[in-house]
């Protein structure tokens, strides 16, 4: 069975821009600027002024700047932090490396984001803050959570890893919470060859704890002042990220063109979409739909020649890993039914116009 349209296609950028990720990277290993160093440091720099914010730390990969982002805030041992169970389990890992719990808050039925109506029911003497998931793209409710916030003294941080260049408000995401934690991970809306992340802010302090962290515990070479990670940046990554920065703004607008062309055209009843509340400017990193024969649907659309995925078959509370904190299925109904139904259709900024139509004329046939 050959696949005609994939999920996604990094191959399609690649031959785009060969040439300039080519001499970015010749630069690199011309300075041996690899772990670190000036090119990690330019793309910090560069991507601070994109998101808008006066910091970016750039780290190794997203999950990494979860673990941070919760240092930097003061969580450890002892604390919770309220996450939602529907997102990728890195959200909920950032928690449990300091040690804290994460207290899972299931989504709402109609944007699958955090329910923050919800969260007040969450709160205990234990609880330090409140981790909120862009997920898909979609921003959540960040007035929500920071209302129930400010209420209570907690953070609010945000998980931006699907959400790059989204709005809230007007707002950037990444610069609405303390802090805002990016996955650059291959497939992201901007991504690395290989893996990155970054961690942006507001507060000097928070930038600078990071990147003490993040560099051995050290502000000065072999001074040790606490411990620390490697969690650096590699120069590769930040010189790739670069160049992919110039055409993120493009690349988004593609997106957002091809996932507003599948909410107008497929019109089939059996498929239900996203909702994507007034006030908000998604980024459509995945295009997630529910329905009732998720397994048949993906297998007819193979036949086809399309691909297409499940984005997340198991809700976080009800992972193996998690199972020491006691929690069944029905205590989060809504996340745990999107799992049960939840599919992904192909999108990617180099999608063909031809491309997109046939996967509208196949959603719109099945029966």
């Amino acid at each position: 069975m050959s696949t005609d349209i994939r999920r996604i296609d990094l191959t399609r950028d690649y031959e785009a821009h060969r040439e300039e990720y080519r001499q970015a990277i010749e630069a690199v290993c011309r300075e041996a600027a690899f772990s670190g160093g000036k090119y990690a440091d330019a793309f910090d720099r560069e991507f601070a002024a994109y998101v808008g914010t006066p910091y970016a730390c750039g780290v190794n990969n997203g999950t990494s700047a979860l673990h941070l982002a919760m240092l930097a805030l003061g969580v450890g041992p002892g604390d919770e932090v309220i996450v939602p169970a529907n997102t990728y389990i890195a959200t909920a890992w950032g928690v449990s490396y300091t040690g804290a719990v994460p207290v899972f808050v299931d989504c709402t039925a109609d944007t699958w984001e955090l329910d923050t109506s919800l969260l007040e029911r969450s709160v205990t003497p234990r609880t330090k803050g409140i981790l909120g998931v862009h997920l898909y793209g979609q921003p959540f409710d960040y007035a929500g959570a920071r209302e129930v916030a400010d209420r209570h003294g907690l953070f609010v941080a945000e998980d931006c890893a699907q959400a790059h260049g989204a709005r809230f408000g007007g707002r950037n995401v990444g610069t609405l919470g303390d802090v805002a934690c990016f996955s650059f991970y291959p497939g992201k809306n901007l991504y690395a060859f290989g893996e990155g992340g970054s961690v942006t802010c507001k507060e000097e302090a928070y930038y600078r704890h990071m990147t003490r962290l993040k560099n051995q515990g050290c502000d000065v070479a072999y001074h040790h002042d606490e411990i620390g990670y490697n969690y650096r940046l590699e120069g590769l990554q930040g010189a790739v990220l670069s160049v992919s920065l110039r055409y993120l703004p493009r690349w988004t607008a593609r997106r957002q063109e091809i996932g507003r062309r599948y909410e107008r055209e497929i019109v089939n009843p059996l498929i239900q979409m996203q909702a994507h509340p007034a006030g908000t400017e998604p980024v459509y990193h995945l295009f997630v739909v529910q329905m009732e024969e998720r397994d048949r649907f993906i297998r007819y659309m193979a036949e086809a020649g399309v691909e297409c995925h499940r984005h997340y078959p198991v809700p976080c509370h009800l992972q193996k890993a998690y199972a020491h904190l006691g929690h069944r299925r029905g205590d989060c109904p809504n996340a745990e039914r999107l799992a049960d139904r939840c599919v992904t259709l192909p999108l990617f900024p180099e999608m063909r116009e031809e491309e997109v139509a046939r996967v509208i004329e196949l959603c719109n046939r099945f029966r």
